[in-house]
């Protein structure tokens, strides 16, 4: 099996898309979408800021087909 990483993707469709190797954090992120508040995303360059950014905006437009087979999708 020929596995994709997604070196340099930040864009949570076209790595779903694409066929890439992706870590289901999506349990994660309902759980902060859940509690509601502030949060600050202080973490080091080229740490997955954009990608969780774009997969937050992929559940608020209710992108459903983009999560199919991960956690949120229950």
């Amino acid at each position: 099996m020929n596995r994709l990483y997604p070196i340099g993707i930040q864009n949570f469709e076209k790595l779903r898309k694409g066929g890439f190797v992706y870590v289901d954090k999506t349990a994660l992120i309902h759980r902060l979408v859940s509690t509601g508040g502030y949060y600050f995303f202080g973490r080091p360059r080229r740490f997955g800021k954009s990608l969780m950014i774009s997969t937050l905006e992929s559940y608020f437009e209710g992108r459903k087909d983009l999560f199919q087979g991960l956690a949120i999708e229950k």
